[in-house]
């Protein structure tokens, strides 16, 4: 098995741009036999600082999930109102654009390389709901829009963020998820196989939201009885004030065990909340499966962050190694 990396929360580069030192580490990336591909931030751009950069450093083999979360937490800084499920025409227009964008960069990418070689976009569903309106009826709006553009082969896919819960303060604060896959499901009804929707869940972010271990196995099962589930992406939470911060979706790595070594003590993805997760779906189909973890602290040398990413990778390994043993 081969799997998505979002490498881009694992870089040395986590505030400047280094060109050689974002080389040295994607030439690291590029030794690991288990990468199927990126999980790629997009920032309005192809690449946040150079276009060009990218493109001569990629490997050509990898294949590319987009996400647009980092590119609409900018936004959403600068427009609360921002956000393709937005009740407010000016903030969901404004996303529209944002996504049109992302859209001519899949287009950009797979032309450098000759192929599709962008095969999901992840779109989240802003804005905060703690801060400005939302709906599910803007949401089905604005897909029925970004659905009439040519996606270059990519399916557009949600990745549901910790949704709006009154209990305590959301890190994202988006739709419900039972709201996303309600507008999925009709959707789906109307659109033929080829352009099916489909949702990602992501670990940290659905525990973070639930503040239960199992919180993203519930969503996993909730996906999946919708015939939604079509991706999911590992990345840690916990409750505990280490370098990542309590309950912040900082993207910690697993747990620390004597099979992770490069771990974090106090996160609460363990190798066996992995597992349960991977068991409780048809995991080596869906289209979006691998990882994504942040690194402390942030003046780790390449070789360190390379460890927590191997360590990371060899959990997913070890599951699908047993299950063909």
């Amino acid at each position: 098995m081969k799997y998505t990396l979002g490498a881009y929360a694992a870089s040395p580069n986590h505030s400047t741009w280094d060109a050689a030192l974002e080389t040295a580490f994607y030439n690291e990336l590029k030794k690991l036999l288990n990468l199927k591909g990126l999980e790629h931030p997009f920032l309005g751009r192809l690449h946040q600082y150079d276009d060009d950069w990218f493109l001569a450093n990629i490997d050509p083999q990898w294949d590319y999930v987009f996400t647009c979360i980092p590119g609409i937490m900018n936004a959403l800084g600068q427009n609360p109102l921002f956000g393709i499920a937005s009740d407010d025409e000016a903030g969901r227009q404004a996303a529209l654009d944002f996504m049109q964008r992302a859209c001519a960069a899949i287009g950009k990418l797979n032309t450098h390389l000759g192929r599709q070689a962008v095969t999901a976009i992840q779109i989240q569903t802003a804005p905060a709901r703690h801060k400005a309106s939302s709906s599910a009826a803007a949401l089905m709006a604005s897909l029925k829009t970004m659905l009439q553009w040519d996606w270059h082969g990519a399916r557009i896919v949600i990745e549901h963020c910790d949704a709006y819960v009154p209990q305590h303060l959301p890190s994202k604060g988006f739709l419900a998820l039972q709201d996303e896959l309600d507008v999925l499901t009709a959707l789906n009804a109307t659109l033929p196989q080829a352009k099916q929707l489909g949702m990602v869940i992501n670990w940290g972010r659905s525990v973070f939201e639930t503040r239960h271990v199992d919180g993203a196995l519930q969503h996993i099962q909730m996906a999946q009885q919708a015939g939604l589930l079509c991706g999911l992406m590992f990345s840690g939470v916990s409750d505990q004030d280490s370098e990542y911060g309590a309950w912040r979706d900082s993207h910690q790595p697993p747990q620390q065990s004597a099979l992770v070594r490069h771990g974090e003590p106090g996160s609460w993805l363990t190798e066996q909340a992995m597992q349960q997760c991977l068991a409780a779906c048809n995991a080596a189909e869906l289209l979006v499966l691998g990882a994504k973890i942040g690194i402390r602290p942030h003046s780790a040398d390449i070789s360190s962050r390379l460890g927590y990413i191997r360590d990371t990778l060899a959990i997913l390994d070890r599951y699908f190694s047993q299950q063909h043993n």
